[in-house]
């Protein structure tokens, strides 16, 4: 199953046609393939990983939860474990078969997915999206190394940032199936449509009467990655190790945890971007966990609405945003080495005053474009995430540092992000409260016998606690774009271009 050094670079050219280590491994139409079925996965990784987001109000209403508790399932409930055991998982893929890593991934945070619709409390719905982080830690550190393998350097920034579109795309189908079959989707449609089909066995199996549409969401978003794990092992080789690299890597030993520690210790511009990239994440995962409930409570539209129509559509935007970052930085980098960390930058500096109009202003005539613009920019700091970490370390070390990048970025980022916008939302919503009616409480509030005027104070507050919590987290990216310009200040002898 190992292939390592100069050896490993002969046999899989004798087996791939077409194949050299200054054009890449595999055909040029085969390369495109394994690239389309990497983002594949990767976009269901983040549908699986994201769909809590869509379906935060219907779960906190069936479960009674308060914004903080929202904030623990979309956060540390998914961070941890995730950060922790991906660097076993990239030390483990630096030396063993990265294809049935990935497949073998895929199988069990899809699983874990489906699971997620039977939990019967909060506490079983936070030990299965526990399973769902297990699962996904499996998936990016293989992935960017097979791609390194399969890509030479000039078309890597083209290629990892078509594989980081699965995060935006991932994200916008998320918001169509979530939006839709929570919007359009309950138990009784789901037997009316099971026995239009004649299947009453399926009627029969479950109480379809009493099931709630967010469980049915996770079900459905989750079952198709059983069948791409199929895929993914059938379909895609095992690249030999180190194809692409120069000659002088070929045969070189496999390097310790700590030798890869010493050499990123050595890459200041590593350090700085990784920096600025986990700040954009920490406002970016933990807005994104309710972006939906704030169109919901502020705008008072539907989840349909707000996640198909709205959400969606900024979910375009920053596929574009994402993918053009990339291909900017193959394109510019050799007269502008610099690029990589100066367009996402001056993006992040752009996109901070659109996003604070675009939560401000009461007409969303005008807030979709303006968010449509902000969006796009901002996702021009998820190129660097892969390119950076790959860039300063040679074959052998690629899964182990962008493992370390992605421990920091989502410990901090997608493990803080959302309970402290949770937590933030729950302060100013009770302090709006007080405000506007003293006799009120945050429990209070949950009473299905309040008066209609105080159902109306209860509803304002929440929704100016969680518009004002967004608001103060997106001022953050002003210091992400600080540690993208310190980071571009050594870039280019750190990744020896």
């Amino acid at each position: 199953m190992q292939e390592t050094g100069t050896t490993a670079v002969n046999a899989g050219a004798s087996r791939a046609k077409g194949s050299h280590p200054d054009t890449g491994f595999g055909t040029p139409g085969y390369r495109k393939y394994v690239l389309g079925a990497l983002l594949t996965v990767y976009v269901l990784n983040f549908i699986d990983r994201t769909i809590i987001n869509i379906l935060t109000e219907p779960i906190k209403e069936s479960f009674g939860l308060e914004d903080w508790q929202m904030g623990m399932l979309g956060g540390p409930a998914f961070a941890v474990l995730y950060t922790f055991i991906g660097i076993p998982i990239a030390r483990f893929s630096e030396k063993n078969h990265r294809v049935w890593i990935i497949a073998a991934s895929v199988a069990l945070w899809s699983l874990m997915t489906v699971l997620c619709g039977f939990a019967t409390s909060f506490i079983a719905l936070f030990i299965f999206r526990i399973g769902v982080s297990i699962g996904e830690a499996g998936c990016s550190p293989p992935a960017n190394s097979i791609i390194a393998d399969y890509f030479i350097p000039a078309q890597r920034s083209t290629a990892v940032s078509t594989y980081a579109l699965g995060i935006p795309l991932g994200g916008m189908v998320a918001y169509v199936f979530g939006g839709f079959i929570v919007g359009s989707l309950d138990g009784p449609a789901v037997a009316e449509l099971f026995s239009s089909w004649g299947w009453m066995w399926a009627v029969n199996a479950l109480d379809w009467q009493n099931i709630e549409g967010w469980r049915i969401a996770f079900a459905v978003v989750g079952f198709p990655g059983i069948i791409v794990a199929l895929l993914v092992k059938l379909t895609i080789k095992e690249p030999p190790r180190g194809y692409t690299d120069p000659a002088a890597m070929q045969g070189k030993a496999q390097v310790s945890f700590a030798e890869v520690l010493k050499i990123l210790a050595k890459k200041p511009s590593y350090w700085h971007i990784t920096l600025g990239v986990t700040i954009a994440s920490f406002v970016n995962y933990g807005v994104a966990q309710f972006f939906v409930s704030f169109l919901i409570r502020t705008h008072e539209m539907s989840i349909f609405d707000a996640a198909v129509k709205v959400a969606m559509v900024l979910s375009v935007m920053a596929s574009i945003g994402t993918f053009m970052s990339g291909y900017l930085a193959d394109r510019f980098s050799v007269r502008y080495p610099k690029a990589l960390a100066w367009i996402p930058m001056i993006a992040l500096l752009g996109s901070t005053p659109m996003f604070i109009a675009g939560y401000l202003v009461d007409s969303l005539w005008i807030a979709i474009p303006v968010l449509m613009v902000g969006q796009m920019l901002l996702y021009t700091y998820l190129c660097p995430l892969y390119a950076v970490p790959g860039g300063v370390v040679d074959s052998r070390m690629r899964a182990t540092s962008v493992a370390v990048t992605l421990f920091i970025v989502n410990l901090l980022g997608y493990g803080l992000g959302p309970p402290l916008i949770g937590g933030l939302s729950t302060i100013l919503n009770a302090g709006f409260l007080s405000g506007i009616d003293p006799a009120l409480s945050l429990e209070a509030c949950k009473s299905v016998s309040l008066s209609e005027t105080a159902r109306a104070a209860c509803g304002e507050a929440n929704a100016r606690g969680l518009q004002w919590s967004m608001i103060f987290f997106k001022c953050l990216y002003l210091w992400a774009a600080l540690h993208f310009y310190l980071g571009s200040k050594t870039l280019q002898r750190d990744m020896g271009r």
